[in-house]
């Protein structure tokens, strides 16, 4: 099993010693003498040709290496030590018998960490190997391991997914790399601070040792066995298992990993929940080199979490290698669009159930670009999502609404409320209240003809930030809409604790009134208990007159939907005014 112990602070008893010397004397005493110290691992060799090949066979923790031998002298060696990826940073402790300054300048040069002169004295080796092997085992502790959860780090991992990988050449083995990344850990660290979100990796760090132990893997323990946990990253663990090759096997332990690592932390008395998600590449069939394996599985995981679901988990397959290249691409081109006057903004009416008339409009970007043409809204905001240029867009919208009200207002048109859709990092950047408080000051906007739609799942992720958010936009006196209620976890009681202005009844109630019973009943239970806590009702995706007239009949206030329009550019939109309104 490859693991921690290898490069951690251990019982020096357990170091593993190989000296490389061509006088089998000096090695059998050297060999006994180490042996009655209490070192129980020595390998001895006595021709210099075989010393690399044990060395890479036995990865010593220190070596021994005599400087005049037949063959291979001891300054080749250690000089193949250090170009050795392997190797390079095994203390080497030169036996010598030379006084001649120069052959320990060379030797110096090329390396060496100590020196002890033939014939060595055995108490004067015993210090020479405590005092070495301690300071390997603190470098190796910074080297090799994650400080805060002491699990081994990225470097650490890919050494020995690089050892497994040969073994799977030599050896016919084979495995899985586990790419496991937690969602919501940032927004834990900017509402409650880094030591909450640090305390939460360490109880999932935790949590991972006793989910991946063999006795709690399901099945025989002894057929997976886990070489190694890591965390690489921020928010990122790797795990690499060696018989779990067949992906039902891989599977199942994605799936147990996931249910062990999602019940609530508690963390100062709060409950704090992450999501997990898993990319999963098989070894060999995935990867034949370190790289290539670490990055299928990166690709597996950015898929994972792209279509969601309830396994969270995703094998690599071939066709998202080229589906990446693709997003990369659509993502590059979408980085300067708003720059090169490729993004606008289509505007779709909401119309008053009651009397017919325009009373607002839902700001929708499209993209058109010279490269693909027309780019269908749903194959972009979700790359967008993914990276930063959700903020940037978000704030290209709501600048962009704000500048086409003014120029509305200064064309004599009536003054009607915009709703501009609030992305979940656009509301978590901590920079939303500036952006909307500069956008109403620079184009001269009444704060009420603003509307930010927000999610269900936006405001039930970290209830008491999302509070102290919405308490600060609603201060600067914009309306506050939620978007696509009915498809996430919240109930209608928890809106009382949010200052929300208006519910949107999602479509995928509304287009089955007033047929299907059970979406007019959801349907009709909402708007009611909407009216008791004095939100305005929105119903999306109202295409038919029955639809309308069903929640006319309920109390619905406002609507919007291709009944009225599908949704225009800002030049038609006076002429669809004119024409409604007329």
């Amino acid at each position: 099993m490859l693991n921690a112990t290898k490069h951690g602070i251990q019982g020096q008893a357990a170091a593993t010693i190989m000296m490389v010397d061509d006088e089998p004397t000096t090695l059998d005493v050297i060999e006994a003498f180490l042996q009655s110290e209490g070192y129980e691992n020595f390998i001895s060799v006595e021709d210099s040709r075989e010393a690399m090949a044990r060395a890479e066979e036995n990865r010593p923790d220190i070596i021994l290496l005599d400087l005049m031998m037949p063959h291979v002298g001891g300054l080749q060696i250690l000089e193949a030590v250090r170009e050795h990826p392997r190797l390079r940073h095994t203390p080497v402790v030169i036996l010598t018998s030379s006084t001649d300054p120069q052959t320990k300048l060379t030797a110096l040069e090329l390396g060496a960490t100590d020196f002890l002169a033939k014939p060595v004295d055995p108490s004067e080796l015993a210090l020479r190997l405590r005092n070495t092997l301690t300071i390997k085992a603190y470098q190796d502790q910074l080297t090799y391991f994650d400080p805060l959860t002491g699990l081994p780090n990225r470097r650490h991992f890919t050494e020995c997914l690089d050892e497994f990988i040969t073994r799977t050449h030599d050896e016919g083995a084979d495995g899985a790399v586990l790419h496991l990344r937690l969602d919501r850990l940032r927004e834990i660290d900017a509402t409650f601070g880094r030591d909450a979100s640090n305390e939460v990796v360490q109880i999932v760090a935790e949590r991972l040792r006793g989910a991946l132990n063999p006795s709690q893997l399901m099945g025989n323990p002894n057929a997976r066995e886990v070489q190694i946990l890591s965390r690489t990253a921020e928010n990122e663990f790797l795990v690499l298992m060696e018989a779990a090759g067949r992906p039902n096997r891989a599977a199942r332990i994605a799936q147990h990993v996931i249910s062990q690592i999602e019940p609530a932390c508690t963390v100062d008395g709060r409950e704090l929940s992450v999501m997990a998600y898993v990319g999963i590449a098989l070894v060999p069939e995935d990867g034949e080199d370190v790289e290539t394996v670490l990055a299928n599985a990166n690709l597996a995981l950015s898929y994972a979490q792209r279509v969601g679901g309830n396994d969270r988990f995703q094998f690599h397959d071939e066709s998202l290698n080229a589906e990446s290249r693709e997003r990369l691409h659509l993502e590059s081109l979408l980085r300067d669009a708003a720059e090169r006057g490729e993004l606008q903004l289509h505007y779709q009416p909401k119309v008053d159930l009651a009397t017919g008339v325009i009373v607002g409009a839902e700001a929708l970007m499209r993209w058109h670009s010279p490269v693909l043409g027309p780019v269908p809204p749903d194959r972009f905001i979700p790359i967008a999502e993914e990276s930063d240029l959700i903020v940037r867009l978000g704030d290209f919208a709501l600048r962009t609404a704000c500048w086409q009200m003014r120029s509305w207002l200064d064309a004599g048109l009536p003054p009607i409320c915009v709703a501009v859709n609030v992305s979940s990092r656009q509301f978590r950047s901590g920079d939303l209240e500036n952006v909307v408080q500069a956008a109403l000051a620079e184009f001269a906007i009444p704060a009420g003809q603003l509307v930010l739609e927000i999610t269900e799942s936006m405001i039930m992720e970290d209830p008491d930030a999302t509070g102290r958010t919405l308490t600060a936009l609603k201060t600067l006196g914009v309306t506050l809409s939620l978007d696509d209620f009915g498809t996430g976890y919240s109930s209608l009681s928890n809106l009382k604790h949010f200052p929300i202005d208006e519910l949107k009844i999602d479509r995928g109630f509304v287009k089955g009134v007033p047929d299907d019973p059970d979406d007019a009943a959801i349907v009709a239970a909402v708007i009611a208990m909407g009216h008791a806590l004095g939100l305005r009702l929105v119903a999306e995706g109202v295409e038919q007159e029955e639809q309308a007239d069903f929640l006319r009949e309920r109390g619905c206030q406002i609507y919007q939907g291709f009944l009225c329009s599908r949704p225009v550019g800002a030049t038609e939109w006076p002429m669809l005014m004119a024409r409604l309104q007329g």
